[in-house]
């Protein structure tokens, strides 16, 4: 016996449909070197349109890639509706990447149009070699002071273009975005999302026990859109109504982004640990007035562990950090962690520095490196793995005949449930909490003992000495390998010794690193997270005592 309920496909058709019948006056709020440009959500339905006529007129058809080169923005945002609404797939392209790489990542997409940023414009004119591109749209930031060559103008396209447009029908597992992972290891992968992955993982981000988001929230998206989606805020921010605030080319200003926070009265914000230590370091040397953040109520973070110090730091301005764990290939929230009712008061602040329970609808359990199950004990370590509506199945692979690569970060099990491998080992409690240990990559074997990176990088920032700790893996003639901590100072007259004896009351011996080396600045990828590789092909021939 079936169910007698309508058969509703899921696309983002609904999302533009929404904003349009029922938040008209609500707006989108972009800051520009001029001030802050706003466009209601009504504006914006009524761009959306044009553009799609204009791709339309462009030769963009179903299927066809449309890619994106910009910061976060209102332009940016109407590309998010009208690309993957008229069939096409909006593909975010990351500007902070290599131009070799990104020519690379272009052509395995076979992206048709590219919207770039006119701020942009040495980086896009940079990219060689991109085959299948065969117009380039101007989206002027500078405000006129710059350009990008033989580049149609974006506001001159949506001019010209026709103020209707006949959206087509959907499935609801057509293909809808793509962004491509950082490729820290090889070339970067290619992640399809769906019509039906998107709004099924919007409507999971408007749940309270998730990130909460409602009408009368005001967002600000400081992970990039070109960073999976900004994480999917855009999209669940229009389908409940409420205002976003973009910081364009200025998320990484403390004082731009304090001061966009004041002007929009933004309550949630969602970026990676480094933008919020930039903020709580300017609020500390007294160049962002605490007082700017008074109506931001809570703080999406994720993209790394949040340390202990940070979050602190944010409690005792009355500002909620909720920690948060995904990737690319998990559209990318996976977890949060919101407290339960049931977590003991001592436990709190420790459940909150977890990656958090998976979300509703979602799957996690732990492959061992023994190829057995582990239990939710809080002890026993092993590789995450997750399964899910809105978790990859495959990644795109142009020459496969199926288009379906990367087959050996997929398993499939005794019942036929696919669970992705997520490279993360991690230990789960009883109460489902998760909290990564390292990356699998990452892991330091010591004598045929594992030691977690990530728990000796957040003694050290905890460390009042210390701006910024990584920890790598580097051999030992006798160990395989041990720990070398390597370390930003805070304080010049701070010495290893005294960092290797504060890391020794916290941690067993054997898990202390071997030696310290202080550096100016630890290395960053493309969306801020430590780039370990770096370090690793710095220091891979440093010689430890023996």
């Amino acid at each position: 016996m079936q169910g007698l309920m309508q058969d509703v496909p899921l696309t983002l058709r609904m999302v533009l449909e929404r904003v349009a019948e029922l938040y008209p006056t609500k707006h989108v709020a972009t800051k520009t070197a001029d001030g802050v440009r706003r466009r209601s959500y009504a504006e914006v339905v009524e761009r959306v349109t044009r553009l799609a006529s204009a791709l339309r007129d462009m030769g963009v058809g179903p299927g066809d890639r449309v890619a994106t080169f910009a910061w976060n923005s209102d332009r940016h945002l109407e590309l998010y509706l009208a690309v993957p609404c008229m069939g096409a797939v909006v593909h975010t392209l990351n500007p902070r990447l290599h131009h070799e790489q990104i020519s690379w990542i272009v052509n395995h997409a076979e992206d048709k149009v590219v919207f770039a940023d006119t701020s942009l414009a040495p980086a896009w004119q940079a990219v060689s070699g991109t085959d299948t591109v065969n117009t380039v749209v101007a989206m002027d930031d500078l405000d006129g002071a710059g350009g990008i060559d033989g580049a149609v103008d974006y506001e001159e396209l949506l001019a010209g273009a026709a103020p209707e447009f006949s959206w087509p029908t959907l499935r609801e597992n057509d293909a809808a975005a793509m962004c491509y992972t950082s490729g820290t290891t090889g070339n970067p992968k290619g992640v399809v999302y769906s019509h039906r992955s998107s709004v099924l993982h919007a409507m999971a981000s408007l749940f309270a026990d998730f990130i909460g988001l409602s009408e009368r929230d005001v967002c600000l998206p400081i992970v990039p859109q070109f960073h999976a989606n900004a994480w999917g805020t855009p999209y669940a921010a229009l389908l409940t109504g409420a205002n976003l605030a973009m910081p364009g080319r200025f998320m990484a200003d403390p004082a731009s982004i304090a001061a966009l926070t004041a002007e929009e009265r933004v309550t949630v914000s969602a970026a990676v640990p480094t933008v919020w230590f930039g903020v709580l370091q300017a609020i500390r040397a007294g160049t962002v007035d605490p007082a700017s953040l008074s109506t931001l109520e809570r703080i999406l973070c994720g993209g790394s562990a949040v340390p202990e110090p940070l979050m602190r730091g944010f409690d005792e301005l009355g500002i909620r950090i909720v920690h948060a764990w995904g990737m690319t290939e998990t559209s990318p929230l996976g977890s949060v962690a919101n407290v339960k009712s049931t977590v003991a008061e001592d436990q709190v602040l420790r459940t909150r520095l977890t990656q958090g329970i998976p979300a509703p609808s979602l799957r996690v359990r732990l492959e061992t490196s023994e190829g057995e199950i582990a239990p939710w004990d809080g002890e026993t370590m092993g590789e995450l793995q997750i399964n899910g509506p809105w978790i990859a199945d495959a990644y795109y692979d142009p020459d496969a005949p199926d288009g379906r690569g990367g087959q050996d970060r997929f398993v499939t099990d005794a019942a036929g449930t696919r669970w992705l491998k997520t490279g993360d080992v991690a230990v789960i409690d009883a109460e489902g909490y998760i909290k990564l240990v390292d990356r699998t990559k990452d892991l330091v074997k010591s004598g045929g003992e594992w030691i977690s990176t990530v728990d000796l990088e957040n003694l050290l920032i905890a460390h009042d000495k210390v701006v910024e700790a990584a920890v790598i893996a580097v051999p030992h003639p006798q160990w395989d390998e041990r720990p070398l901590a390597c370390v930003v100072k805070a304080d010049d007259a701070v010495t290893k010794e005294e960092l290797l004896g504060y890391v020794g009351e916290h941690v067993a011996k054997w898990q202390v690193p071997d030696d310290v080396v202080f550096v100016e600045e630890i290395p960053k990828t493309s969306v801020g997270k430590f780039d370990k590789k770096v370090l690793r092909q710095r220091f891979g021939d440093y010689q430890l005592a023996t």
